[in-house]
């Protein structure tokens, strides 16, 4: 463990770490499948174990990362639209698209701020709105929004972690981690059931009127 912890502050104190957050953050944006938000966390995390790497930093970098990645896949959406490729056509993404194809035409602007924080569900979302020839320059201003809010709150989860466990970088990313991750879940529950009792609510009103 004593290792492990000295590899941790080693990395957390390099200068490079700065642009991996940046790199990180801007690729997830576009491909689920690489963990932002456990790199974010992490850092700020181990900035309260070893003292590095700066808040600050790490807020902006992962900021900009996100607002970068978010406005590359609008683009893709409005350059390739939604089937162009073969990942866009499995069914976990079939269905994460047209939940959030039915989002952008009824709540653009929370499902926007809210998607930033489930993985598969901004991805869905920002493609959708680029796709959909929703306005550019809103799409932008927004994704700033989104982005720093994500970036503030990222960082805070690693930070309450980390003083949790003070002294063990280690655990207190775990754990850091994991909140992160279940925060994502419940994000993703709560947008899901609002969007089925607004669905249930509009087909009883139909039958009411028949």
């Amino acid at each position: 463990m004593d290792a492990v912890n000295e590899f941790i502050a080693q990395a957390a104190s390099s200068p490079w770490i700065y642009l991996i957050v940046l790199a990180v953050v801007f690729v997830d944006a576009f491909f689920p499948p690489v963990p932002s938000e456990s790199v974010v966390i992490g850092a700020a995390a181990a900035s309260v174990a070893v003292g590095q790497p700066n808040i600050g930093l790490v807020i902006v970098f992962a900021a900009l990362g996100a607002i970068l990645g978010d406005n590359l896949t609008f683009a893709i959406g409005r350059a390739v639209g939604l089937d162009r490729f073969r990942w866009m056509r499995r069914p976990r993404m079939r269905s994460a698209l047209g939940w959030a194809r039915r989002g952008i035409e009824r709540r653009p602007a929370a499902l926007l701020l809210t998607a930033r924080y489930v993985p598969v569900g901004r991805v869905a979302v920002n493609l959708v709105a680029g796709a959909s020839g929703f306005s550019r320059p809103r799409f932008f201003g927004l994704s700033i929004v989104a982005g720093i809010t994500w970036s503030v709150y990222s960082v805070a989860i690693g930070l309450l972690a980390g003083h949790w466990l003070h002294g063990n970088p280690v655990l207190g990313m775990l754990v850091g981690i994991a909140m992160g991750l279940a925060t994502g879940v419940l994000v993703d529950a709560g947008i899901r059931m609002a969007a089925k009792r607004r669905a249930s609510g509009l087909v009883s009103g139909q039958v009411r009127e028949q």
